[in-house]
């Protein structure tokens, strides 16, 4: 988390505002080129086939993970923190589902976006009515995709491991909220015919990308405000 920062900017001249602003640019300019870069070595990843078939609880019928794709050869996941025993999700992913950019700009690139939580359907759909949103939440309740992702970790079920770190390494580094339970993250997956592969996932900050309000406030003095 990104604290206020405890004191405004000083005022200068507009010249002096200037060149400070000229010197900001070229670091701009300089992480929009490492951005790129980090983009193509992205995309360069290997990816791994899937050899399980997950199928999900939707708010009408029950989905495979291939349903999610509806018919388009990419599917981005986000892992949407809503725990079977909670009265109500996230606060964080609450966010990020309100902020939602409109999809068709997705789908018209070949791209689904599906939304998963381990909370059962009903409190799903219920959730989502109350928010009034219009995108479909799917349930995981009783598989094996958010454990096999890194969304839910619990020993009893399977080694734990959040943001590509073990329990036991969290737990030494004072993060025990990452050692067990609900995790937000994203997942990507592309298909060739009915096969289905995974090639990307991120935790943790490594979501905020996607997040367009922390990009708005990160433009702001006052940055993120504690979000």
């Amino acid at each position: 988390m990104l604290e206020t920062p405890k004191a405004l900017p000083k005022t200068v001249s507009r010249s002096e505002w200037l060149a400070a602003r000229k010197a900001l640019l070229d670091q701009e300019k300089q992480l929009t080129r490492e951005r790129d870069a980090l983009n193509e070595a992205r995309r360069r990843l290997p990816m791994v086939k899937l050899d399980k078939d997950y199928v999900f609880d939707g708010p009408d019928a029950k989905a495979s993970l291939l349903d999610l794709f509806d018919g388009r050869r990419q599917l981005i996941v986000y892992h949407f923190m809503y725990d079977p025993d909670w009265e109500k999700a996230c606060s964080g992913c609450t966010g990020f589902v309100d902020d939602l950019p409109v999809l068709k700009g997705l789908h018209e690139r070949d791209t689904s976006l599906a939304v998963i939580a381990r909370a059962p359907q009903a409190k799903l759909k219920a959730y989502a009515q109350a928010k009034g949103w219009d995108i479909p939440l799917y349930s995981s309740f009783g598989g094996d995709f958010n454990y096999d992702f890194q969304a839910t970790t619990d020993e009893k079920v399977a080694p734990s491991e959040y943001n590509y770190r073990p329990r036991a390494e969290h737990i030494a580094n004072n993060e025990p909220w990452f050692a067990d339970g609900e995790h937000h993250g994203i997942s990507v997956f592309l298909r060739e015919g009915d096969e289905i592969f995974h090639t990307y996932s991120t935790y943790a900050r490594g979501v905020e990308p996607v997040v367009p309000v922390l990009h708005y406030l990160d433009l702001t003095p006052l940055g993120r405000q504690g979000a």
